[in-house]
């Protein structure tokens, strides 16, 4: 049986704070989460709007944020609301409600928007009207956002099967399936498109290329070996985001660690021994990770050489670091966005969404940041550059 050690965790952890009353344990203070402390704010954050899009899915660890197609934000709830919102005024343009606790999604291509069910469905509406077109049993909840390319839907379910189905129709194209492990993290791996390949992670360690027309499988990489006697030592989940900057894929695994791999091949560039839940983010130069304790790391692209650490949102529970413009940003447990230089990691402004938690990476489209709370709200941020002064007058000036 597949057991979520997140959950228990949590159940655990709170058995430990809610004794401290009553045993008085100082050591019980090492598993709060870090106290926030003043910054000096050096970048100005302006949020845009804010929409709610449905009920409340805390602690649940759905995959649910927003995404875009470059004229729209679209958005999921845990309550089976799919929503397609303004970018710039986070005005609803169109709200459907599927009647199902959805679990992953959405994803957004060729015309549609496809979300994943907890009960096992794939549903898919029309983009401009939010209207559905098809739903298809594919026998597993969904933790990963489905990705569309090519006339295909590929959706990768926590029982470790990666599908693919038609985007026109929902009718299946092929399936590969991987070995599970007795006990497993709760989540999956987002696969990623790289020229006529998806490439996913799964709960044994492994890391695969499949043809994205056929289904053949075209390379495997054991990313994150399991080790260890007991099931819960053997964990090597690859769970969280993978990357793709050229032809290089970067992706981790849980007490395992970060590897560059060549998409073409499966050759394994270099790696580093990090382990992480949460995946890997890259820009041009940097990669960032956060550890199991909060800990944010960043690494050098060309080589997984260290660049800079940030401790201060220890056992925050931060989410993956996301690059935005100068900064790399991350939510916490209390609804915070943390905003850190993505030069050498000093923190650089900080934001409160709201109460609930954030428990999924934000997202970049064009210059702006979506965000989407534990409460079911999406907010929207953009930096606010200082206003010129006017040291000489213009030339029209001048003129008149």
């Amino acid at each position: 049986m597949t057991i979520s050690v997140r959950a228990t965790a949590i159940l655990v952890t709170a058995f430990c704070v809610s004794s401290c009353g009553v045993f008085g344990s100082d050591d019980d203070k090492e598993l709060e989460p870090a106290d926030l402390v003043k910054i000096d704010t050096k970048v100005n954050i302006k949020r845009l709007w804010s929409a709610k899009i449905g009920g409340d899915a805390e602690f649940l660890r759905v995959a649910l944020r927003p995404v875009g197609d470059g004229n729209r934000i679209y958005a999921a709830s845990r309550d089976g609301n799919v929503v397609a919102l303004h970018p710039e005024t986070g005005k609803t343009i169109w709200r459907t409600q599927l009647e199902t606790e959805l679990s992953g999604g959405p994803g957004v291509g060729e015309g549609i928007v496809v979300v994943g069910a907890a009960d096992g469905f794939l549903l898919a509406l029309d983009s401009e009207s939010g209207v559905e077109r098809w739903r298809v049993n594919i026998s597993g909840e969904t933790l990963a956002r489905p990705v569309i390319k090519g006339g295909i839907v590929v959706a990768l379910t926590i029982d470790n099967v990666l599908r693919a189905v038609s985007a026109f129709d929902g009718t299946q194209r092929w399936i590969v399936e991987q070995s599970v492990p007795r006990l497993t993290m709760r989540g999956s791996a987002t696969p990623v498109v790289v020229g006529t390949s998806v490439i996913a992670g799964f709960d044994n360690g492994k890391l695969a290329s499949v043809d994205l027309d056929s289904g053949d499988t075209d390379w495997e990489v054991m990313l994150s070996p399991p080790t260890g006697r007991s099931d819960l030592e053997r964990l090597s989940d690859v769970d969280g985001l993978i990357s793709v900057v050229g032809q290089d894929v970067y992706a981790s695994g849980y007490q395992g660690g970060i590897a560059a791999i060549a998409s073409e091949s499966g050759q394994v560039l270099w790696a580093r021994e990090v382990s992480s839940f949460e995946g890997v983010s890259a820009d041009w130069n940097n990669l960032y990770t956060v550890g199991e304790d909060g800990t944010l790391i960043a690494l050098s692209r060309s080589n997984g050489e260290e660049t800079w650490r940030q401790s201060s949102l220890l056992r925050r529970e931060p989410t993956l670091p996301i690059p935005f413009q100068t900064t790399v940003v991350v939510g916490d447990l209390e609804g915070y966005l943390h905003f850190f230089s993505n030069f050498d990691g000093d923190p650089v402004a900080r934001v409160r969404v709201g109460g609930e938690a954030i428990s999924n990476e934000p997202i970049v489209v064009a210059d702006r940041l979506y965000v989407q709370s534990d409460s079911g709200s999406v907010a929207a941020y953009v930096v606010q550059q200082p206003k010129r002064k006017r040291d000489a007058p213009d030339i029209a000036d001048e003129g008149a």
